[in-house]
């Protein structure tokens, strides 16, 4: 099988602004993609300054972007009324098992971003932009939906990066009038993790300190093939060690929370592991594996139901000062690519993942595991 021209793009996402100790949350819509029938092999981010610098996480703290797919009428623009509901936005999310609009992404990761592979190898890609996918008269779209915390000046940057909510200067009734991730009131006991991090929240600063607002933006690179018979589609999965799935004969319900808090440790163990055993309805070949974790993973790993492990993904730390190699963060995480062929998941296979940490108080954990997999192999039918 010949190898294919493999196309390449640089992009630079709209601006958007933050001051010490903000918070940015938000949804780019309608990003600049390649359009037509492709197969996309990867999709890397770098978050940057006005003059196209990358910003180090100790300065600005990258704390996630997922790449989400929607389709919409063609020609609706999304700062039309927002309240239409004809024409869309109708959000495409991933094969992962999460319900509701938890975890949809395509892509996505965090702080780990400049140093963590997403490449597929040939003749592997994610197929998008078919039309006999796609409602006639509608189109596919994609936004970035960002969170990134300006630390510059902080009284504790590490607590900041963890939406500690104590960090933060919180709205008034903040605790009656935030809905958790189940629509009911946030509970008082919630300590931190996203809901404290909400755009334009600000985390608590030294006194007196000073510094300008400034600019940023997500550079984005995407390569591509144009899709052809050739090319082996793969369907992209997101598993969450804190869904807590229920069965109800031959229904199955997901609850994914997203995020977790790892409490105080008053055990010698120095690890704290979440996990969860959950179904995947349609399996597969297994052609790459990674995790999105935060700061103090020690790894994640994906087990089959025989035990097998399927794929470990550990963390490098940074080391030094400059941008993609910054003291005490996580700046990739490793991946699996396994021989070809030689992992294969049952329809229905119960699979394991597994988050780990070092046991310490910790809020907004996460333990994402991402991976593909694929129907066939080359010269299989």
């Amino acid at each position: 099988m010949s190898r294919k021209i493999i196309h390449s793009a640089k992009y630079v996402s709209e601006k958007f602004e933050v001051g010490p100790g903000e918070v940015a949350n938000k949804a780019l819509f309608d990003i600049e993609f390649p359009k037509g029938h492709i197969g996309v092999k990867s999709f890397d981010v770098n978050l940057i300054d006005e003059q196209g610098n990358s910003v180090p996480l100790y300065e600005t703290y990258f704390h996630h972007w997922f790449a989400v797919k929607y389709i919409v009428a063609k020609g609706k623009n999304m700062s039309d009324d927002p309240n239409d509901p004809t024409g869309g936005p109708i959000y495409k999310r991933n094969d992962g098992t999460c319900n509701g609009g938890i975890l949809p992404l395509y892509w996505g990761l965090g702080s780990e971003s400049r140093g963590t592979v997403s490449n597929l190898p040939h003749p592997f890609a994610v197929e998008l932009g078919n039309p006999a996918n796609i409602t006639e008269g509608w189109e596919e779209r994609w936004l970035f939906s960002l969170m990134v915390i300006d630390t510059r000046g902080t009284k504790d940057r590490k607590s900041c990066t963890e939406c500690r909510c104590d960090q933060f200067n919180l709205p008034e009734n903040f605790y009656n009038v935030t809905p958790d991730i189940h629509g009911k009131p946030l509970s008082p006991e919630y300590k931190g993790g996203v809901f404290c991090c909400q755009n334009g929240f600000q985390c608590k600063l030294e006194e007196g300190f000073q510094a300008p607002r400034r600019k940023l933006a997500l550079r984005y690179k995407i390569t591509w093939v144009d899709w052809d018979q050739d090319h082996i589609p793969v369907r992209f999965y997101v598993l969450d060690s804190t869904d807590r799935v229920r069965t109800n004969g031959s229904e199955t319900t997901h609850d994914c929370l997203a995020e977790y808090t790892i409490p105080e440790n008053i055990s010698n163990d120095p690890f704290h592991v979440q996990k969860a055993s959950i179904p995947i309805e349609k399996g597969g070949y297994l052609i790459y594996g990674t995790a999105h974790m935060h700061t103090g993973v020690v790894n994640a790993t994906l087990y089959g139901q025989d035990g097998r492990i399927l794929c470990t993904s550990t963390p490098r730390y940074g080391t030094g000062t400059k941008a993609g190699n910054e003291k005490g963060y996580v700046i990739e995480m490793s991946v699996c690519y396994p021989k070809e062929g030689s992992i294969k998941i049952k329809d229905g296979e119960i699979m394991t993942v597994e988050s780990r940490y070092k046991n310490e108080f910790t809020t907004g954990a996460m333990g994402h595991m991402y991976f593909y997999l694929a129907d066939r192999l080359p010269h299989t039918t």
